[in-house]
């Protein structure tokens, strides 16, 4: 699979770190000597961290090649890794792990979350946002797009292994035997964009790729400029040309 877009996923920088900011807001008192960041991208989320707190280690772990290269970058003081989230494990505990915008790119959270939450420390917290958008319209029609042309017989296997991150009640019976008490809500976001272009480079970085990553040039630009017109009926513009993308995020914080 291609590698993720840097440019393109910063392009919309204060949008993503907003929701970053959100969760750690809601992160309970903590003095924390040892921070991972799982899903670190450009070095974002981690930079929001080492502001917030002064600790011994940050460690970030992201499997895109790019995304490690410009976090290492962006913090050299901290330590960054590229290694899959969902196999990663610690040389020793820590006092909280971060996963901004991450882990529902990883399969099975009813096993994921337990594991997570046996590398913290006594005191420790698992803070987690992810983006709640299987059924809005721009993922639903990169879905119908996806099995609608010269491209279905490469994009359908795609297009039926979305699969579907859990409900806040299925989150709740996870993690809830697990830890002292955890905080679960979900926020929709309103992104006033510059047209419908740039619904589709804020997708373009990332939901996106598992489509683009199987289709030629050619195929990509047609794919992109009937997703196209399929957004500007799914999403009308407003007076003054922006476009409004609603987009829903689902956090939890749990302490163990």
């Amino acid at each position: 699979m291609r590698d993720w877009n840097c440019d393109l996923y910063l392009k919309f920088e204060r949008e993503r770190a907003q929701a970053a900011r959100d969760l750690l807001s809601r992160v309970p008192p903590l003095a924390p000597r040892k921070i991972v960041d799982l899903g670190c991208g450009p070095g974002n989320s981690s930079a929001i961290l080492s502001l917030y707190y002064r600790c011994d280690e940050i460690l970030g772990i992201d499997r895109s090649p790019s995304m490690i290269k410009a976090a290492r970058a962006r913090l050299p003081a901290a330590n960054f890794v590229e290694a899959d989230l969902a196999q990663w494990t610690p040389e020793a505990k820590v006092d909280l792990i971060f996963a901004n915008s991450a882990i529902h790119f990883a399969p099975s959270h009813e096993k994921l979350l337990p594991k997570l939450l046996s590398f913290l420390k006594p005191g420790g917290v698992l803070a987690v946002q992810m983006p709640n958008v299987l059924q809005d319209p721009a993922h639903a029609l990169m879905r119908m797009v996806a099995v609608d042309g010269p491209w279905m017989e490469k994009l359908a296997p795609v297009a039926k292994s979305r699969a579907a991150i859990g409900s806040i009640d299925d989150y709740y019976a996870w993690l809830s035997p697990h830890v002292q008490h955890v905080d679960l809500w979900q926020t929709v976001y309103v992104h006033p964009l510059n047209g419908h272009d740039e619904v589709i480079d804020w997708f373009a970085g990332s939901a996106l790729l598992p489509f683009l990553d199987r289709l030629g040039d050619d195929e990509s630009a047609a794919f992109l400029a009937h997703y196209r017109r399929e957004l500007e009926m799914a999403y009308l513009a407003q007076d003054d040309g922006k476009v409004l993308l609603h987009y829903p995020r689902l956090f939890f914080v749990a302490q163990v």
